[in-house]
């Protein structure tokens, strides 16, 4: 019986493959053989989880047509593969990925580097930071002198707590946008909103129309829904969204649900304005489309002149085309696992009823621990906090990048919690790669992007400042030289502990 549990084509193995060619070799640089090239880049897209882990890999003579190769060269480099343990194979089955035995298996979104790797590895793949202190804990006592009544109740609140719910809503309000308890779900993190969001409005094969490059870990979700992502390319820099672009796809591949980051957009900081947010929802409503407002970082903005646009779904006030969905987790804390989605009263409905079958309803105590942070004003005081670190550590993580690697391009955002890094005509996956063994972290451009896009970006988040700052773009350019150079890290350039 064959081993495998999906298959990878040879155009699509192709393309990925193609994405990730380097900037031309200079004096010196040592090419491999073709077939070790070819090995090497199958092993990369495993590594990273753009391949997955049992995925039948096209035969031979179909992959040499797609690359224009000789079929020597791709069996050399599948022999190269099986002898490292990237590869099986099985007369009449085929060759499918796999991993060396002790190697931890690839994940295909941003997970948590290990506790223990922190002493030796800076992190740059998860764009979160510590819980801004004392507010963490005094939400908590807060919530646990609230909780009493609550532990009477059977303790499931499909829909979200009340109290939480009408908190919510009154926020909108605040903010010019009239909003009823009843137009608000209380969900586990942005991700449960979108999860559910999906599953409701898009069926397996229902075409999703997201942002190019977008945050990965959605990407992701909606791929492991069965969702055809439909890729918009976001405008250079911080320009953000292409309208003319976004009407034209809307209309042509008339997407069931738009995924979109008005607010510093994650990966690259963009900040759409009121024209830009108008024109989108009404070619949204044109189309029929649903238009999913990720508003996960609306409060993050950076710089205090910073003026903020209204809200996306204030520019649809009969509510029939925008669905919002909110957050604590990165304006917070991301282990406090609370969001929310602000959409009609007949949605809401139906997102409640969907969920039994799903998760049933959100921790009580985490809902308790943000309610009190929104009605004692603690929230606005640990945000400030928030926002100030988050400056800090940009400001210093923008200086030491332009010491260390200057021809490395990037505009420097004005909120949110990333930068978008051209990385001077390098491969981010190699990057990545060589990044593990100098001991700094960094998720690749293709993990934003749809099918190989953006294989000469990488993401740094603003999770590091002052001197481990400084190390981490030390360690990048070190990095860099490895990819440059395809040598060897060094005896100066191994990981070493680090303590902030």
């Amino acid at each position: 019986m064959a081993q495998w549990t999906s298959a990878v084509g040879p155009a699509q193995l192709a393309r990925l493959l193609t994405s990730q060619q380097d900037r031309p070799a200079g004096p010196g640089t040592r090419r491999p053989p073709a077939y070790r090239a070819l090995a090497d880049g199958i092993r990369l897209l495993v590594l990273e989880g753009r391949v997955p882990v049992a995925a039948r890999l096209p035969a031979e003579r179909e992959l040499a047509l797609a690359l224009s190769v000789s079929r020597t060269t791709v069996a050399a480099a599948y022999e190269a593969l099986r002898t490292e343990g990237f590869l099986e194979s099985r007369r009449g089955a085929g060759s499918w990925t796999a991993v060396p035995a002790g190697n931890p298996l690839p994940a295909r979104g941003l997970e948590p580097l290990p506790p223990e790797a922190l002493g030796s590895m800076i992190d740059l793949g998860c764009a979160s930071l510590p819980a801004p202190e004392p507010w963490l804990t005094r939400a908590v006592r807060g919530a646990l002198e609230e909780l009493p009544p609550y532990a009477h109740t059977h303790g499931d609140y499909p829909a979200g707590l009340p109290a939480l719910r009408a908190m919510i809503a009154e926020r909108y309000t605040a903010r010019g946008i009239p909003t009823m308890p009843e137009q608000i779900m209380v969900t586990t993190g942005a991700m449960g909103a979108i999860d559910a969001i999906c599953h409701l409005f898009a069926g397996r094969g229902e075409r999703i129309a997201v942002e190019s490059p977008s945050y990965a870990n959605i990407l992701q979700l909606m791929r492991e829904t069965g969702a055809r992502l439909v890729p918009v390319a976001m405008a250079e820099g911080l320009a953000g969204w292409d309208l003319d672009r976004w009407r034209q796809v809307l209309r042509e591949a008339a997407p069931r649900i738009a995924y979109v980051v008005a607010d510093f957009h994650n990966p690259t900081g963009a900040l759409a304005d009121e024209d830009q947010r108008r024109r989108l929802v009404e070619a949204a409503r044109s189309a029929g489309t649903v238009l999913v407002a990720d508003e996960t970082m609306t409060e993050l903005w950076l710089d205090d002149d910073v003026e903020m646009p209204r809200p996306v779904c204030g520019f649809d006030p009969a509510g029939s085309t925008v669905v919002t969905v909110g957050s604590a987790s990165k304006a917070f804390w991301a282990g406090m696992r609370i969001g929310w989605v602000r959409a009609a009263p007949d949605v809401i409905r139906s997102l409640v009823a969907a969920r039994a079958y799903a998760d049933l309803g959100t921790p009580v105590l985490e809902q308790l621990a943000v309610n009190w942070l929104f009605s004692t004003g603690g929230w606005e005081q640990a945000v400030a906090l928030r926002r100030a670190q988050a400056r800090e550590n940009r400001d210093a993580l923008v200086g030491a990048l332009r010491r260390e690697l200057p021809d490395w391009e990037f505009s420097v955002p004005r909120g949110g919690l990333t930068l978008w890094v051209r990385a001077g005509g390098l491969s981010g996956s190699r990057l990545a790669e060589a990044g593990e063994r100098v001991g700094v972290r960094v998720p690749s451009g293709p993990r934003f992007g749809v099918d190989g896009a953006f294989e000469g970006f990488v993401r740094l988040p603003f999770t590091v400042g002052g001197a481990v700052a400084d190390e981490a773009a030390a360690r990048l350019s070190a990095a860099a030289r490895i990819v440059e150079t395809g040598g060897t890290v060094g005896a100066a350039e191994g990981p070493r502990t680090f303590v902030a």
